[in-house]
């Protein structure tokens, strides 16, 4: 699956103006200091209600991303107050191609909607654009070299509700370009507190496993580089015969 339930935690209020500064300074600090660091692990921390949208099921979203590094660092980049990671759980997977891992997030802007962005241990690498108006959010699929040429691809829904389209962005000299689109897919209905499917790999390289839009059928998905390949699994899209399909069954 592309991520786990979201956890459950305890709300904290959020520190004054003055305290947030000095802990966006700290952090800054801490990042700059972790150069090089091997991420091992990564959590959304700093719940908050801040912004009202609760796709994945409640009102909480999170305000902060801590990452641990290879050596027990604790690195937490905080956002600003009109951003919140919208999302189930942070994903690690090595983006770049070092051998070490980024971390994959849905990072939303409560006014632009949602985004897909990479960070690292200092923070912030590159991001897509955000959809664009409030209350519109992407579910991700997951990271994998798609087109087997060496670079890594991003693939995300756009708007697994409304507009039920699979995106690719491939993530080359630092930045994401979009390279790739095909409608009639999600991965997601609303209130629920899990993504479906994501990117598995049973010999035959990177395969995307999605429904259909109307979750009428199981959709095992390739790309080349030049065209989509699909094949219908069956018409059985609940959560097990996802988790079936995942597992090469």
């Amino acid at each position: 699956m592309t991520g786990a339930p979201r956890p459950l935690s305890r709300l904290c209020h959020a520190p004054a103006r003055g305290a947030w500064l000095a802990l966006c300074l700290w952090c800054a600090s801490l990042g700059a200091g972790a150069a090089g660091g091997t991420i091992t692990n990564a959590e959304y921390t700093s719940p908050t209600t801040r912004y009202g949208h609760a796709v994945l099921g409640d009102a909480i979203e999170w305000g902060a991303l801590t990452l641990t590094l290879a050596h027990g660092e604790r690195v937490t980049f905080t956002l600003p107050q009109d951003h919140v990671f919208e999302d189930v759980a942070p994903r690690l997977a090595d983006v770049d191609g070092d051998g070490a891992p980024e971390v994959i997030v849905v990072e939303t802007d409560v006014t632009a909607g949602g985004a897909l962005a990479i960070y690292g241990a200092q923070g912030k690498i590159a991001e897509t654009p955000h959809i664009g108006t409030t209350n519109r959010w992407l579910a991700p699929v997951g990271g994998a070299d798609l087109d087997k040429d060496g670079a890594v691809e991003l693939a995300y829904i756009d708007r697994p509700h409304l507009a039920k389209t699979l995106r690719i962005w491939r993530f080359d000299n630092g930045a994401l370009t979009e390279v790739a689109h095909l409608p009639g897919l999600t991965n997601h209905r609303i209130g629920e507190a899990d993504i479906a499917g994501g990117i598995r790999e049973c010999g035959d390289g990177p395969e995307m496993i999605l429904a259909t839009g109307n979750w009428s059928d199981l959709i095992l998905l390739r790309w080349d580089g030049r065209r989509f390949d699909w094949q219908a699994l069956g018409s059985d899209t609940t959560r097990p015969a996802f988790a079936r399909a995942m597992a090469c069954q």
